[in-house]
Parts: C-alpha cells; sequence; structure tokens
C-alpha cells in the first residue's frame, strides 16, 4: 500500500525541454516518490520490453497488460509509490493502448485510474518559450538531450528559424492542451515552472513532496544529477529568433 495521502502514483505531465529529466533524478533519490521516467514512449518502449525481458512475437508486438505491470514494478518505490513522465505527445497513444489492452471505452482519466491507481498530476511547463523551443532544436539536431548522451559527430548544431518557430507553436499548443485536459477532469495538477525549478531546486522538489503527501527521509538533501546545457549559443539563437520573428510580424 503506498504511503502518500489517499494515491498510488502521480504523473510528470509536459513537454520537452522543461526540467523534467533533472525532476525525474531528483524525485527517484529521494527513495520514496516512484522512480519517474518516460515508460511510454515510442520507440522506448521496445527498449524497456527487452530490458525486462518480457514475452514479444516476431514481429515485436507484446501484451501491453504485461507491458504496464513491468512499468509498474520498474517504477515504483518500496512504498508502493509509482511516478512516470508522460509528454502531451504521448498522452493519446498511451490511452489508445490502455483501451485497446482493456477493452474499454471509457474516459482518459478512467484509464489511466484503472492502470495506475488513485493518480496526482504534476504539470511542468516553461515561461520562456522561445528558449525552450531553441534548447529542443538543438537536442534534436545533435541528438544530446542529457548529459550522458554522445552528441553524434557530424551533427553541428545550426540556426533553423523555422524549426524553431515552429517548435515554439507547438509548444505552446501543448502546453494549452495539457491545461485544458486538466480544465476537462477537473483536475488540479502541482504546477513547476522550469525558471522556478532551476532557482530553487530544494524549495520546488519538496513542494512536489508535500503535494504528494509523502515524508523525506531525514537528512535526506537534493542532490542534482543533471546540469543546465544552454550555453552562449542558446543564448544567441534566442536573439537570432526575436530578431527574425519581429520582422515576420
Amino acid at each position: 500500500m503506498a504511503t502518500g495521502e489517499g494515491i498510488d502514483a502521480y504523473l510528470l505531465c509536459g513537454t520537452p525541454r522543461t526540467g523534467s529529466t533533472l525532476l525525474c533524478g531528483l524525485l527517484r533519490d529521494t527513495g520514496v516518490a516512484g522512480r519517474p521516467e518516460s515508460y511510454f514512449r515510442v520507440p522506448g518502449e521496445e527498449l524497456w520490453v527487452d530490458r525486462w525481458r518480457l514475452p514479444h512475437d516476431e514481429t515485436g508486438s507484446f501484451d501491453y497488460r504485461d507491458y504496464v505491470r513491468a512499468a509498474i514494478a520498474e517504477g515504483s518505490t518500496p512504498n508502493g509509490i509509482f511516478a512516470a513522465r508522460v509528454m502531451w505527445g504521448t498522452l493519446d497513444e498511451l490511452v489508445a493502448k490502455l483501451a485497446a489492452a482493456h477493452g474499454s471505452t471509457h474516459t482518459d482519466l478512467d484509464l489511466l485510474t484503472r492502470a495506475f491507481g488513485r493518480l496526482r498530476f504534476v504539470h511542468c511547463w516553461r515561461d520562456d518559450t522561445v528558449a525552450q523551443a531553441v534548447s529542443w532544436a538543438r537536442a534534436e539536431q545533435t541528438q544530446f538531450w542529457q548529459h550522458d548522451d554522445v552528441a553524434l559527430p557530424d551533427r553541428e548544431p545550426r540556426f533553423d528559424f523555422a524549426q524553431i518557430d515552429t517548435l515554439v507553436r507547438t509548444i505552446r499548443q501543448h502546453n494549452d492542451a495539457w491545461r485544458t485536459w486538466f480544465t476537462t477532469y477537473d483536475i488540479q495538477p502541482h504546477s513547476v515552472r522550469y525558471e522556478d525549478l532551476t532557482t530553487d531546486i530544494d524549495g520546488v522538489t519538496s513542494g512536489i513532496i508535500g503535494f504528494l503527501g509523502l515524508d523525506l527521509p531525514a537528512g535526506h538533501a537534493f542532490v542534482p544529477r543533471h546540469r543546465r546545457q544552454a550555453d552562449q549559443l542558446n543564448r544567441d539563437w534566442v536573439s537570432r529568433y526575436h530578431a527574425l520573428a519581429g520582422q515576420h510580424l
């Protein structure tokens, strides 16, 4: 039985480059807040299937109910709390797979609750969507998403106004979609703004622990595993984008 206040699980909801990887590590290290990862992202599911040695046929198909059970086992801390990270771009697919697995036409929230139990939601977002889009574009170009990735040697990042502008629009649409989804299901998520997380790691992470109704182990210290990747190149791209965006008005 989970030790949170009436919860079994929570989902970190957001869009890429909002500090969710940093947050996953901080929460996992508490030992009481689940082990959040992107368990439900294609093509990442194939890697998890291999890691968990789940049975599958020659086409790679597997029983999604088995997959969810394995994800819960992987993503839960000993107190029974499960956690996962879900981006807006993957929510529909996750819900559709849950519906197919259970032969159900229930609502999104009903399906998620059936799969993971009593849920709470943490919404990760970023005030500066242009800086977020720049970070996302650079990661897409180099495939360097976090500190332990190996950047592709033939992928020097280059400023691409159209790519960044498309991502700015995507981020805004996805943020709006999350907020509409929360409103539709009368959900009050705990809001985590990237700019607050990066300046007050202890306060923001403690706030999530409190929202979940969990108690930190005595003497626990929040030690970030990941460092900020933004540098002068990011700042230059942000400035160039704003200058060009002004010309397009």
